[in-house]
């Protein structure tokens, strides 16, 4: 059995001349979410910052981060040659192009500035930015589904889809694939591990088990998912995802090694 790609709009309404995409409605959720959850979260710690004045303040410096983060990520690692002849191309969002991997990077950048400037610990503020940012790859990667986007390889399975782009050939839906790992599952493993005591005490964790976590998930999506073509396979036949995923895992294996050394009262 082969699946047609379904026929969805990319735009997800229109009011006059101005155009909202399903694209944009995935970051505004898992902001909007991520932002509700962190607050739960710090429920759990009461007493303790970040309080939920921080997680409020912190909101802006996170979508900056992620934002900023994002596209010099892409720029940087996928479309360098692209950007360097075309520089202001870097300024159009509009026109696609975000990088996860980078995105980590910004916010670790705005978690260090902002802790640094507010003087609360960055690691338990950076634990409750890990819990939350499972919600918003799972809604990304949706949405990556419902533009026909980093599709899948070819397959035999009996439910791949012919994607508008992908050619004539069946693909893995490698974007469900990433937002059911990178997503839904992880999210779940820090959701269990949020509510252990053993581990809010020891700052640091949380966000060592994300770091690991989602560079493990992304490195088995791409096993499935199709190489971006002006990169195609690199060193040893793995893709870029893989490559960029490796640094993550290692960060997220020291971070909870040296956190679970340093227990902290809540």
């Amino acid at each position: 059995m082969i699946f047609e790609f379904p026929n969805i709009d990319p735009i997800a309404f229109s009011v006059g001349p101005l155009s909202v995409r399903w694209y944009a409605l995935a970051y505004i959720a898992g902001f909007l979410l991520g932002w509700r959850y962190c607050l739960y979260l710090v429920g759990l710690n009461k007493d303790v910052r970040p309080n939920k004045d921080d997680i409020d303040d912190y909101l802006a410096w996170a979508i900056l981060g992620v934002i900023l983060g994002g596209r010099f990520g892409y720029v940087l690692f996928y479309q360098s040659s692209l950007y360097m002849d075309n520089p202001l191309e870097v300024l159009k969002l509009w026109h696609g192009g975000m990088s996860f991997h980078g995105g980590v990077v910004g916010v670790v950048l705005s978690l260090l500035i902002y802790a640094g400037v507010k003087k609360i610990n960055v690691f338990r503020l950076a634990d409750m930015a890990a819990c939350a940012a499972p919600i918003g790859v799972f809604f990304g990667r949706i949405t990556n589904f419902i533009n026909g986007e980093l599709f899948g390889r070819v397959t035999d399975v009996p439910w791949g889809i012919v994607f508008p782009r992908g050619g004539e050939l069946p693909r893995h839906p490698s974007q469900l694939y990433e937002s059911l790992l990178e997503g839904l599952a992880l999210f779940t493993i820090l959701a269990i591990l949020a509510r252990r005591e053993s581990i809010r005490a020891r700052p640091g964790v949380l966000s060592g088990v994300f770091l690991f976590g989602y560079g493990f998930f992304r490195s088995v999506a791409e096993l499935f998912r199709q190489p971006d073509d002006q990169l195609g396979f690199l060193w040893g036949g793995s893709s870029m995802g893989q490559l960029l995923s490796i640094p993550m895992m290692l960060a997220g294996l020291f971070l909870i090694a040296y956190a679970w050394r340093h227990e902290q009262k809540t």
